[in-house]
């Protein structure tokens, strides 16, 4: 019988995708920053994600995305938009997107759960309510969720697509779900992008400054600002790089860390030289700071998930040892073991 046994688990372990999921012992990086659907609500089973991370990549924050994309027929016709791009018909919040996040989770052995932090999403940042909706989610799926984001303030396209009153930094809104992630230990991942176009000479974007007002006021509240703040199409702020730096040294923000995820941020970092040597010399001065992510939407094979990871290689060439296995694995770990641990003790001390 036990020859049986080690048969049996010998041939599941040499099965294409069982071996993956079964192992990531020393995987090479966490993803800080993954979408597990689009803006249609489709996306990767999360099983067939596990194959693609294979033992590369070892653990995951995941989310859906909190917008649906209207299929509005007099204006696309017969086409169905998958992407905000594809029409001009408005954007909604969506917020089952937390639901189907948890009932994916919850689908996988104990195991498999602990390569993943999903997060919740599924909330309008404008919405005096919204707190109440990440309540209602802990308790309605205890044990699951370490966080929240990615959510939008301030997204090029995006934000003036949306269905319904505006986010903005200065909304009260936004302060009650900063206060309640700083009570709970909820992560939070925050999209605001930073770039203005036709700035006056020496100007900081208005959203620069209000984003810096806001973030000093939950000096509790452990922050991600996902992809450093450039946006797709506006260039971004003159010294972007100069920017994070002036944000890493300002004592007042030391809770707010930088994840390098999306490919459109690669390619401003990674644009010459210059850039990379000076985006080197960031993380290796405050290597505590900075997560790799990919920002990957639903995707099918392990080369596209992890094409930013490739982008980025003359930047890790260049990092001393401490700060690229921060970047790429030990910050993640550190922010979201602690918010795995306070999460859980909220839920225990505020059941449903």
């Amino acid at each position: 019988m036990r020859r049986l046994r080690v048969a049996v688990l010998g041939l599941l372990l040499a099965t294409p995708g069982v071996a993956a999921l079964a192992q990531a012992t020393d995987p090479v990086v966490h993803d800080g920053h993954f979408h597990l659907t689009n803006y249609i609500q489709e996306g990767t089973d999360i099983r067939d994600f596990l194959k693609i991370m294979g033992t590369k990549v070892g653990r995951a924050a995941i989310f859906g995305i909190p917008l649906q994309q209207t299929w509005a027929y007099g204006n696309s016709g017969d086409f169905a938009p998958t992407y905000y791009l594809q029409t001009d018909a408005p954007l909604y919040y969506y917020s089952f997107t937390d639901a189907h996040i948890a009932m994916a989770y919850r689908s996988l052995t104990k195991d498999e759960q602990a390569r993943f932090d999903p997060m919740i999403t599924g909330f309008n940042p404008a919405d005096m309510y919204a707190v109440d909706h990440i309540k209602r989610v802990l308790r309605t799926f205890p044990g699951v969720f370490s966080g929240i984001g990615e959510f939008t303030i301030h997204k090029e396209f995006v934000s003036a697509k949306v269905a319904g009153e505006i986010a903005s930094l200065t909304n009260p809104a936004l302060d009650r779900i900063l206060d309640f992630a700083a009570e709970a230990g909820l992560v939070v991942i925050l999209h605001n992008d930073v770039n203005m176009p036709f700035p006056k000479p020496g100007q900081d974007p208005y959203p620069v400054v209000q984003l810096s007002q806001l973030l000093k006021r939950h000096p509790k509240t452990p922050v991600i600002w996902a992809h450093c703040g450039p946006g797709r199409v506006v260039r971004p702020v003159e010294d972007q790089v100069g920017m994070v730096r002036r944000a890493l040294a300002n004592p007042e923000l030391d809770h707010v860390h930088f994840d390098i995820s999306w490919d459109e941020t690669a390619k401003y970092l990674m644009a010459t030289p210059e850039t990379i040597q000076a985006t080197a010399d960031l993380i290796n001065r405050y290597p505590d700071r900075f997560l790799f992510g990919t920002d990957e939407v639903a995707p099918t094979e392990q080369a596209k998930y992890l094409k930013i990871y490739d982008m980025y290689a003359p930047l890790f060439a260049k990092l001393t040892p401490d700060a690229r296995q921060k970047l790429r694995k030990g910050n993640y770990e550190r922010l979201f073991d602690e918010a795995r641990t306070r999460v859980r003790a909220w839920e225990r001390a505020n059941p449903k």
